[in-house]
């Protein structure tokens, strides 16, 4: 089975983000985006999900879950969805579009810094921290 979890990591913002403070995604035509759906879910509850609850949460598979679906379901779709590799945080519009960094700790849990923010610097400083950007929107 894949994963999309890191551990002591710092996504920071991409090269070419081209926002200067964390911006909430706007709703499309009415709905929320899977940016909007991520940032829902990780603002509200900081260090509670892994990137691989959030990324399959935030799926279409995901998304399509009936509420009543039994634990038994939940967990076949998941195992489905990670039986092959799938996008990583790095990937999500969040850093790459919106200014916000994904810090991951030492359980894999997840939480997001605007990039304006001290939080965002003191976590860019930090020696124990993997630091990745989030992937770039462009090629260079």
């Amino acid at each position: 089975m894949h994963t999309t979890n890191c551990f002591n990591t710092f996504i920071r913002v991409a090269e070419d983000c081209p926002a200067r403070t964390g911006e909430e995604p706007p709703l499309r035509g009415g709905k929320p985006t899977v940016a909007c759906l991520q940032y829902g879910m990780i603002a509200k509850a900081p260090y509670k999900y892994t990137s691989d609850d959030v990324i399959f949460a935030t799926s279409a598979p995901g998304r399509e879950l009936d509420v009543k679906a039994t634990k038994t379901e939940k967990h076949a779709a998941r195992e489905a969805f990670f039986s092959r590799g799938q996008a990583c945080m790095r990937a999500s519009s969040l850093g790459k579009r919106f200014g916000w960094g994904v810090h991951a700790d030492s359980e894999g849990r997840i939480a997001i810094y605007a990039v304006d923010s001290k939080r965002y610097q003191a976590l860019v400083r930090d020696p124990k921290l993997t630091q990745v950007r989030a992937m770039r929107s462009k090629r260079a």
